[in-house]
């Protein structure tokens, strides 16, 4: 439903998000269900992470392998879903983001 009214330009992102919050029924509030529902997902990989801890988990290598990488790809998911809207906040986000990833030496 947000995917019908958003557009992904960078001229026109945050002014799509507006038109979605102001002039589609009820997108403000199918807004806010999603990013509320998007950190309620983070809240329970986070319980199931600290489950895996203090079950000790870890001792199976591959299987906890496959766990990191699969937060680390839900996380830069959730990164590219921050930055879509292109505000102030997205692209402040993705300056600080990107020159985080600059300062690690390679």
């Amino acid at each position: 439903f947000l995917a019908m009214h958003y557009t992904s330009d960078i001229s026109t992102a945050f002014s799509s998000v507006v038109h979605i919050c102001r002039d589609v029924n009820y997108g403000w509030l199918i807004r806010n269900i999603h990013a509320n529902g998007a950190s309620f997902f983070f809240i329970c990989i986070y319980l199931h992470v600290a489950r895996g801890l203090y079950y000790g988990s870890y001792l199976y290598k591959e299987t906890w392998n496959v766990g990191v990488i699969l937060l680390l790809l839900v996380m830069m998911t959730a990164f590219v879903g921050y930055v879509l809207p292109w505000g102030q906040m997205s692209f402040w986000g993705a300056t600080v983001i990107t020159n985080l990833l600059s300062a690690v030496p390679y």
